[in-house]
């Protein structure tokens, strides 16, 4: 692999050297007031990489988006890829880094997996600086009139700390103010959405001062405003808001910027990163966490929404290995062919493919080649894919990079110039919080219907009162299921989606909607990566 300094990179996509800003060598970020310079420039074409419903099989969503990407560039297509940054709690915890696999990585990979340029650092310092100086106010005799048993703003941490989750403080001081706190990991913090969905650093200001992060005795808001530290939180991230510049192994161009989770945050890059991809490029690759029915519905009715964009198509990564474990086969019996079990699997790519098309945009369903793949497990996935009339190709970039990756990339090209896209969100943000959770659990999970609890119940009618009602929601569940319960795989039939509670994102300008036994803090597994290393 031979890296090139990341100024000749940039150029592939007309970025100058004065408007980069290096840390090292292989990493660089890029000046905000690029986008003055090319905001008339015609937007490139938007792609947006999801998948099925993850298994441990795995099926390579960010590794299909740089193999798309470097194949792109092998049929002489000029594109840019647009990434999440990798949280330290899935490298050191379950998942593992994200920078893709095999032939098909961003580099320095190990770099952008941990520290990268400290946009996460900022973040925590950010989210923890907000929370002290909130406690610091009360502390010194509230003027504000905070009571401090509804303070809804949350400490973070970028790692998984299961005994992090709920605490009690105040204990080291005289007088201090004893309560109980929480901690969540820093991708799932309204901070992290805001980052993301901001338009630039004015709306990031704007969007800071409106977080909500507690209430008064008489049950008004207390805003981040109202302790007069928008400016310091700026100065803290003013840098974290200009996106990254990496390299595929080829030395193509990616974005990495902005790192939400998709099963408890909004799961995409930032919009900053996106619309300035799309100025430089005609053709914007991104990708959005999880499976479809998670991060694609967040991007289609969250991100595109807010960024006012127009995606033109997506690719459903998936693998015959985790179609199998969808359709009955054991984890440790993968390797053996098993056609009856594929057909059955076959129905969770189905249904995410039929979802997509609810977006109205055409999908290209990418099969995401394994050595273990049988030639009859190939043809019978292809005859299935073509009784549905789906547009569908092999991929083998993991083991032979952008050469691996033409077939892909000719055809999402086809697709980009014979199939027109009619995108439009799932629902109109002016129905009922209800209304909006239902459509999504009916139409995208395919529930029986909802259960709401009771502190959910009063939640959503007191943000119905004060005039919350008509924002969009992020639904926070489990990535292993349609359902709200992980065991259940495929494509699970009569249940129904129990919500436990409904909170505001108010800077970001979304409701959260957790489900079932999301946790917003996770926690190691019993070995975790981080013992591997």
């Amino acid at each position: 692999m031979a890296l090139e300094h990341i100024s000749k990179v940039a150029k592939k996509v007309g970025i100058s050297e004065e408007y980069l800003e290096y840390y090292g060598n292989l990493k660089a970020k890029i000046d905000l007031s690029l986008y003055d310079k090319v905001k008339n420039n015609p937007d490139g074409k938007l792609v947006l990489v999801t998948a099925i419903t993850p298994t441990k099989a795995g099926e390579g969503k960010t590794t299909t988006s740089i193999a798309l990407l470097d194949g792109l560039y092998k049929i002489n297509q000029k594109a840019l890829l647009c990434l999440r940054e990798p949280s330290l709690g899935p490298v050191f915890g379950l998942k593992g880094g994200a920078t893709g696999g095999g032939k098909v990585t961003i580099e320095p990979s190990e770099d952008i997996n941990l520290h990268f340029t400290g946009d996460m650092h900022a973040l925590t310092s950010s989210i923890n600086l907000i929370s002290a100086v909130l406690d610091n106010h009360i502390y010194f005799g509230n003027e504000l009139n905070i009571d401090p048993e509804s303070i809804t703003w949350k400490r973070a941490l970028d790692m998984n700390d299961r005994e992090l989750r709920t605490i009690e403080i105040g204990f080291g001081e005289k007088n201090g103010i004893r309560r109980t706190d929480h901690f969540q990991i820093t991708v799932a913090s309204e901070l992290m959405a805001i980052l993301c969905l901001a338009s630039d650093p004015e709306d990031f200001k704007e969007r800071v001062a409106n977080i909500i992060v507690g209430y008064t005795y008489d049950k008004k808001p207390v805003y981040v405003r109202d302790l007069h530290i928008v400016n310091a939180v700026y100065k803290l991230m003013k840098n974290a808001l200009k996106p990254n510049i990496v390299q595929t192994q080829e030395n193509n161009p990616c974005f990495v910027h902005g790192g939400p989770f998709a099963n408890i945050a909004h799961g995409c890059s930032s919009i900053i990163a996106t619309k300035l991809a799309l100025k430089l490029s005609p053709i914007v690759i991104t990708e959005a966490g999880f499976a479809s029915d998670l991060g694609a519905e967040k991007f289609f009715d969250i991100k595109s929404r807010v960024a006012n964009l127009k995606p033109d198509c997506a690719v459903l990564v998936a693998t015959i290995r985790a179609l199998k474990l969808h359709g009955g086969e054991a984890f440790e019996n993968l390797e053996n062919e098993n056609i009856e079990a594929l057909k059955i699997g076959f129905e969770n790519l189905e249904q995410h493919y039929f979802n997509l098309k609810k977006f109205g945009v055409p999908v290209v369903v990418a099969i995401n080649h394994f050595k273990s793949d049988t030639e009859k497990e190939i043809k019978t996935l292809t005859e299935l894919c073509k009784k549905d009339l789906f547009d569908v190709c092999f991929l083998d970039g993991f083991l032979n990079g952008g050469a691996g990756s033409t077939e892909l990339a000719h055809k999402v090209c086809e697709v980009l110039d014979t199939k027109k896209s009619n995108y439009k969100p799932l629902y109109d943000v002016n129905l009922s919080i209800k209304e909006k959770i239902e459509i999504i659990s009916k139409e995208i999970y395919r529930a029986d219907g909802v259960v709401y609890e009771d502190l959910a119940l009063k939640q959503i009618e007191e943000l119905t009162k004060n005039g919350k009602g008509n924002l969009p929601v992020c639904m926070a569940k489990t990535p292993q299921s349609f359902s709200d319960d992980p065991k259940l795989l495929n494509c699970p039939k009569n249940f129904k989606i129990t919500v436990r509670e409904v909170n505001l994102s108010n800077g970001a300008g979304f409701v959260v909607v957790l489900c079932g036994n999301i946790l917003t803090m996770p926690g190691l597994p019993r070995v975790p990566q981080a013992v591997k290393m």
